[in-house]
């Protein structure tokens, strides 16, 4: 996405808060007891090729890890099952976090709120050509997203730093629980297209308490500019809009 430092995460009125028109934004509160459990809903199909990592770098608003998504790659990177018709090409990775650990996470459960979360992109390529015709089109995109309850990330870089990276599996990132809930929405982030098929995993990703300050290092500011450090890069949750949050897994009974 371009001119990402132009956006207004956290401030009102603005496309952050809500797009006009839209009916399926995101993120959104989940909430366990109104959740709907789909029998026919799978197990997702997890496929990440290590060797198709290419570079992790600073956008200005988060740090993201980019993947080689082409049609000529030497092997799929991506997911398929679950919730998805098609297969879906692993295009980047990325988190959003707050500035405490009392805030963070894009999406919430029964409205508690996790000090992070992470996005794996991935695009429709049976369906389109291309990623950027995806991300405007129907069932374009899917977004496999998990809450973290603390966060590693690399050392602090500036906006718009750039470096390769060596193979990487981001499998390793995953939960143990292959659970999950499931719905229709958008991206968090301009142009907050409603082409999203949201994945979001019902177990939260431990990581080491120690780490959580790493990605407060990060900075939005380019080099040569006043420091001013990447927090709070999370969009507010949006309406449901009479959406259905269906479930791959039995909710708990509720006395």
């Amino acid at each position: 996405f371009t001119h990402l430092f132009l956006w207004c995460w956290g401030l009102s009125p603005g496309p952050c808060v809500s797009k006009s028109g839209g009916t399926r934004q995101s993120p959104i509160n989940i909430q366990r007891r109104d959740s709907v459990y789909d029998p026919h809903l799978q197990p997702l199909r997890v496929s990440y090729d290590p060797a198709s990592c290419r570079c992790i770098w600073n956008t200005g608003y988060f740090f993201q890890v980019e993947f080689d998504d082409s049609q000529t790659a030497l092997s799929f990177t991506g997911i398929s099952g679950g919730p998805l018709e098609n297969h879906y090409r692993l295009r980047q990775f990325h988190f959003h976090w707050g500035a405490v650990d009392e805030r963070g996470s894009e999406h919430t459960v029964d409205g508690h709120t996790y000090p992070a979360e992470l996005h794996l992109v991935h695009w429709n390529a049976a369906k389109y050509p291309a990623y950027e015709e995806a991300v405007l089109g129907e069932k374009g995109l899917a977004v496999l997203a998990m809450c973290l309850t603390d966060t590693r990330a690399p050392g602090s870089c500036s906006q718009d730093r750039r470096a390769a990276m060596g193979p990487f599996n981001p499998s390793c990132l995953l939960p143990a629980c292959q659970d999950y809930w499931t719905y229709s929405g958008s991206l968090t982030t301009p142009p907050l297209a409603e082409s999203v098929t949201w994945i979001i995993q019902k177990q939260p990703v431990e990581v080491a308490a120690s780490q959580v300050s790493a990605f407060r290092e990060l900075l939005f500011s380019p080099l040569g500019e006043e420091e001013e450090f990447m927090v709070d890069n999370c969009r507010p949750r949006q309406p449901l809009m009479g959406r259905r949050v269906r479930s791959s897994f039995r909710p708990l009974k509720w006395g």
